[in-house]
């Protein structure tokens, strides 16, 4: 699968260059061969299928091709959109395509260069060579734009370059590929690269998203750096496609961050995209108004404090990282300071120090993920000073971002979305012009930060089991977006209607129900959902005309104090041992006394400690949610009477649907292998293991089970079901307790459960673990035979599952 990502995004990248200088050398003529408009669109198409290629490779491991195709995926994507607009004439005048393209052009190649570098310290020369290549001919279009005597022959030849670079590596892969490792060319043998990333080391726990995120930052400042150097004439409407490119890019690169369990590096990436958006909807503004917007000053000194916290407590696990985003910090004060925002000298001067330093850290992380030798980021030394301290303490070790409900891939978004709950807030704090409709302020700052992101952590939320949390992040985000596209866009002026009332009440009754169950979580929920409540009522004020002179100013005002108190409070948490800022308990307990005096334990079935933890309590008489081979189901020790009599009446179990046993082998049965007929001890070994239970006559082979007092729960007086499950973990599971008595972790006569969440939900504390595995990996039970009469010739099914008649 390796092999074929990389065929994936070789090929990419050589079908574009050839795309390129194909364009480059028919550009000399009256027509060229491939339109504008025509190549925008094909590298619009090459840049999503590298960005599936890094990604598939970054996810398996951290390689120099998956930064390479995540780069050139975000470089071509903007280059693409440059190359549409020029096509349909939305850059009229001559040197409007020049000054667009430039920045991103220059970026990229310092950025491949950067790559190239790294590549042939690692010892990747093919990928090196091909980074290089690539840079080359970047360079050669700067020249031929700044009008050297270079012509467009020399971009073409280096495209050509990479094109035969490309090829070569693609057809090598493809043939490792296709032989099976049987073949492969010099130099392109994954197998060889395999074993020479053994000898160096992996990641180490790096962030390999981290570089690329990185590298978008450089493009969004390389904008800005050329307007102050001289190299471009102004900004306009051609640079908005580098830095929404590198906006939307950096959000991908915030969700793989969020992928890859670190929290602190996918924050910081989503904040830069929304100055990477709102600094290109600050350049597209003035093409439908004369006048430069204006940058709301007080916004962006909270955006420069919630930056430097972020750099306070990342500093904890790498200096290096904490200090660069004090780079961000000084921007925000810059642009805080400048009421032309990005379009005065200050801000541009500060993005030069972005660039650098962008540039600078980048090489660090793309080095450190693959060499063995790292370059120190000062990680080692702060955790020496932190070994010495009482009070702090960092959280590591591989459950830090592991969920209460057991495993996901992805870590807790909630410090993000309490972030953009905090500048949506302030934003909408700065008055607005009723006459200005789409105003710079709310657009990026509220839609953006308020909506797009605060989605993107409602979705993680929703990944990581959390239900409530998910639900009120989505429906605050989707708040955020209507009212601020409906208040700029003119509903704030005259046009204040009935209609947009009802929809305020319809969100106002729905965060009421948000506000009722986070009662049940913790009291920081409590006051945050509460408090959302204030904005959504001066939302509906505003709507009917009713609105107190400076209500709204103070009821943003509370919701971002609040949000930001839990943004500490999150962010505190997912960095040191031991919440510093509490979050609080439940507000009230379900379960009147007893609530909270035992709490059921999840724990990941992925780890072997878990499983023997599960083990100790089902021989202390303890019942318990597992998954299986079909669905979850509920389980007791045989040898505890007492304990499968608490399942029978947990489950509330009916009589026609009687308790079966599971063994993990047929040898536990092999000391009674006399009591059953030749023919039914072969279609045991036949049928199992598998999701198929044998209803078998009831005799004495039970008493050899050990079951004791247990055997009158299971089954019915003339027959039991028995199985063998085909899951290791259940059978481990097994051989350490021995036989269980199972059934299905749900009450009687309701759906089957698929998922270890809706275990506890289902049937709450009458459970005392549950074995956290994710969903099933099946919907459908098992395939019940009556295997009463076999020695007749007759085999009958009680309920046909997941395995089907004929299989049988």
């Amino acid at each position: 699968a390796e092999a074929l990502h990389s065929c994936v995004g070789l090929l990419g990248i050589a079908a574009g260059s050839l795309l390129l200088a194909v364009h480059f050398y028919s550009s000399p003529r009256a027509a060229p061969l491939i339109p504008s408009t025509a190549l925008g669109v094909l590298l619009l198409i090459l840049s999503a299928l590298l960005a599936y290629a890094g990604i598939r490779r970054s996810l398996g491991d951290a390689s120099v091709l998956a930064s390479l195709c995540l780069t050139l995926s975000a470089f071509w994507c903007g280059y693409g959109v440059i190359l549409v607009l020029a096509g349909q004439g939305a850059l009229p005048e001559p040197g409007d395509s020049r000054d667009a393209l430039l920045p991103g052009l220059a970026t990229l190649a310092l950025a491949l260069l950067l790559v190239a570098l790294v590549g042939f310290l690692c010892g990747e020369p093919v990928l090196a060579l091909l980074a290089a290549a690539l840079a080359l001919a970047a360079a050669h279009e700067v020249a031929l734009h700044c009008g050297s005597s270079l012509g467009p022959s020399a971009v073409a030849c280096g495209h050509l370059v990479v094109c035969s670079a490309g090829g070569y590596f693609a057809l090598g892969r493809m043939l490792c590929f296709l032989t099976k490792g049987k073949f492969a060319l010099p130099g392109t043998d994954p197998a060889e690269k395999k074993a020479q990333e053994r000898g160096r080391g992996g990641a180490g726990g790096t962030n390999p998203f981290a570089a690329p995120g990185l590298l978008l930052n450089m493009l969004a400042a390389g904008v800005f750096c050329c307007r102050l150097l001289g190299v471009t004439h102004r900004l306009f409407l051609g640079h908005v496609p580098w830095l929404w490119a590198a906006g939307t890019y950096q959000i991908g690169i915030c969700v793989l961050s969020y992928r890859a369990m670190d929290v602190l590096m996918a924050t910081a990436f989503g904040f830069a995209s929304i100055l990477h958006f709102a600094a290109g909807y600050c350049l597209l503004y003035p093409a439908w108004q004369p006048e430069e917007p204006s940058v709301p000053t007080p916004f962006l000194v909270v955006f420069s404090l919630l930056f430097a916290v972020l750099a306070l407590f990342l500093s904890l696990q790498s200096p290096m990282d904490g200090l660069y985003l004090l780079v961000f910090v000084a921007y925000c004060l810059a642009l805080a300071c400048s009421p032309r925002g990005f379009f005065a000298g200050g801000p541009q001067g500060v993005a030069v120090a972005v660039f650098v330093a962008s540039a600078v850290v980048a090489l660090i992380h793309l080095y450190n993920v693959r060499a063995r030798a790292k370059i120190p980021t000062g990680k080692g030394a702060v955790k020496a000073l932190l070994a010495r301290s009482s009070l702090l303490k960092l959280r590591e070790g591989p459950d830090l971002h592991t969920p209460y409900l057991g495993y996901s891939k992805y870590a807790d978004a909630e410090v993000l979305a309490y972030a953009c709950s905090v500048l949506a807030s302030f934003a909408l704090t700065t008055p607005g012009d009723p006459q200005a409709p789409l105003s710079t302020v709310v657009i990026p700052w509220v839609v953006v930060a308020g909506g797009i992101l605060k989605l993107l952590g409602g979705s993680v939320a929703f990944a990581r089991g959390k239900t409530l949390e998910s639900s009120a992040f989505i429906l605050y985000a989707v708040m955020w977006i209507i009212w601020g596209l409906a208040r700029y866009g003119g509903l704030h002026g005259t046009a204040r209607s009935f209609h947009a009332a009802v929809g305020v009440v319809a969100f106002v009754l729905f965060n009421s129900f948000v506000v009722f169950c986070s009662l049940f979580l913790n009291v920081a929920w409590f006051f945050y959902s509460l408090t959302f409540t204030l904005i959504a009522v001066s939302f509906l004020l505003d709507a009917i005309h009713a609105l107190p002179a400076g209500y709204d100013v103070a009821a943003t005002l509370v919701f971002g104090l609040v949000s930001f108190y839990c943004f500490l409070a999150a962010l505190s948490s997912s960095t040191l041992e031991g919440c510093c800022l509490p979050m609080g308990g439940p507000v009230v307990r379900l379960g009147g006394g007893r609530a909270g005096a035992t709490e059921c334990l999840h724990l990941p079935a992925r780890k072997a400690s878990s499983v023997k933890r599960i083990a100790d309590i089902l021989r202390n008489g303890g019942t318990c949610g597992i998954p299986t081979d079909t669905v979850y189901v509920l389980v007791a020790a045989c040898s505890r009477p007492d304990a499968v009599e608490k399942a029978h009446r947990s489950k509330r179990q009916a009589q026609d649907r009687p308790m079966s046993l599971w063994i993990s082998s047929l040898k536990q049965l092999e000391p009674a292998k006399h009591l059953f007929t030749p023919l039914l001890w072969d279609f045991m070994e036949a049928a199992w293991p598998s999701p198929i239970s044998l209803v078998i006559p009831r005799g004495e082979w039970v008493d050899f089970l050990g079951m004791k007092d247990s055997a009158k729960y299971v089954g019915t007086p003339q027959s039991v079901a028995i199985r063998i499950p085909d899951c290791s973990v259940t059978t481990h599971l097994i051989d350490l307790v021995g036989p269980i008595v199972v059934t299905s972790a749900n009450p009687t006569g309701e759906a089957d459960t698929t998922h270890h969440n809706q275990v506890y939900a289902k049937l709450g504390d009458k459970v005392d673990a549950v074995l956290c595995g994710g969903p099933s990996p099946e919907n459908i039970a098992s395939t019940v035979v009556d295997c009463t009469k076999i020695d007749s010739g007759n085999v009958g099914f009680f309920r046909v599952g997941l395995i089907p008649k004929s299989q049988v």
